[in-house]
């Protein structure tokens, strides 16, 4: 009995009137509005011709729109521009009305020259998981209203003219992980940050202040390029980074030990006002990697450290602890690690080091960059593998190396 009757329904869907089958397929009437309204203040960029396919009487917008996806006749996730290579990308400002696809998921923007405000309407979509408004001309502050997306897995406003301040609600989403806002020009202070988040960057941009608190969750940090200070003792706690970028600000102090850790494969400290010295021994998890694989990068340059350098960083693929205040002997590890190839770019130039012991016979590899100019040795390679900013003094005038060296046994 259930084979006929199974049969028998598939015949009555299979004869179901055109009418019919067209209402299934019909996008909800608001839904349809509110992309009319899209479209209405946007345009394709000569180059792109995202909107060909937005004929606005198409019977089946969902499956023939570039761009959206559809669950049950309703809009959830919208992709405004191509995002390939040789498209130029979308102009116009973005409409309101977007906030009246009340299922949406997922919301982005690829680059183009789109300008204007980002609509505080948004906050209406508590849906959202993604909004991705990267690379265009967008202007004013970011909505505070952005605090009611309480399922907001990720937000990136990067490459943008937004002003204004970080509202303090939006770094305490409870659902948000990634949390990109480089390249604007925020000012004021970083807030406390209270969600969980993996990824923070806030690159380039004129952010004061100090470090408040950070989650320990924190993966990747990248604060470069702002006008921040005061101390970092509060990235001790963060054991699970692995990509630090405090590079270009006003941070002073010493640098925590728990940083020195081959776990943090790439960390950018230079062009700070850190003092302090290098830690003797690594700090981390015993059961981790002890040194410093492929791909490692560590870069302290142009900053005070002081003292001998101990050799927790020998085996960094590249280092750079240029322009410091580093004296005594290069330790063995470093030199081991440069002729082994393990370590293809160090940078000791502008230091007050003494010595670079080499074995004889030892052939530095081809494909090394090694500088130890300017400091109080004649170093026993050139200037070949120094940058141009390195200068042409081989070493410092002795003079100069006596006043530190004196100072450094007083200190």
């Amino acid at each position: 009995m259930a084979l006929p009757l199974l049969l028998t329904l598939l015949l009555i869907l299979h004869i179901a009137p055109p009418s019919q089958q067209q209402h299934d397929q019909k996008i909800n009437a608001v839904d349809l509005a509110a992309l009319a309204a899209i479209k209405s203040t946007l345009t394709d960029i000569p180059g792109s011709n995202f909107f060909s396919t937005w004929n606005l009487t198409a019977p089946d917008p969902c499956s023939t729109f570039s761009g959206i996806t559809c669950s049950l006749n309703r809009v959830s996730t919208l992709t405004l521009g191509t995002g390939l290579s040789g498209s130029s990308g979308l102009a116009g400002s973005l409409s309101p009305s977007i906030s009246d696809l009340t299922e949406l998921t997922q919301l982005v923007l690829f680059p183009g020259l789109v300008t204007g405000p980002i609509p505080p309407q948004l906050s209406r979509l508590t849906n959202l998981r993604v909004i991705s408004l990267t690379n265009n001309r967008l202007t004013g502050s970011i909505p505070g209203s952005f605090s009611s997306l309480r399922s907001l897995h990720t937000l990136d406003l990067s490459y943008n003219q937004l002003t204004g301040s970080v509202p303090p609600s939006l770094t305490s989403l409870p659902e948000l992980k990634v949390l990109i806002l480089a390249s604007n020009s925020l000012s004021g202070e970083l807030p406390a940050v209270s969600a969980q988040l993996l990824h923070l960057d806030l690159k380039n941009n004129l952010l004061a202040g100090p470090l408040k608190k950070l989650p320990s969750s924190l993966r990747y940090l990248s604060l470069s390029r702002n006008s921040m200070r005061g101390p970092l003792n509060g990235l001790a706690l963060l054991s699970e980074l692995v990509y630090l970028d405090l590079s270009m600000n006003q941070f002073s102090g010493p640098i925590p030990a728990e940083l020195f850790n081959p776990t943090i494969s790439s960390m950018f400290l230079q062009r700070n006002n850190l003092s302090g010295r290098v830690p003797s021994k690594l700090i981390g998890d015993p059961t981790a990697s002890a040194s410093y694989g492929g791909g490692s990068i560590v870069d302290l340059s142009h900053n005070f450290l002081t003292g001998e350098l101990s050799p927790v960083l020998a085996g960094v693929e590249s280092l750079f602890l240029n322009n410091n205040r580093l004296m005594g002997i290069v330790p063995w590890e470093y030199i081991k690690s440069v002729y082994e190839g393990t370590t293809r770019t160090l940078y000791l130039q502008h230091n007050y080091l003494s010595k670079f012991p080499l074995e004889p016979g030892m052939e530095l590899p081809d494909t090394v960059s090694l500088c130890l100019s300017y400091n109080c040795m004649v170093p026993p390679v050139g200037l070949a593998s120094c940058p141009a900013s390195a200068g042409v003094q081989l070493s410092r005038p002795a003079s100069q190396c006596s006043v530190f060296n004196n100072r450094s046994n007083i200190d």
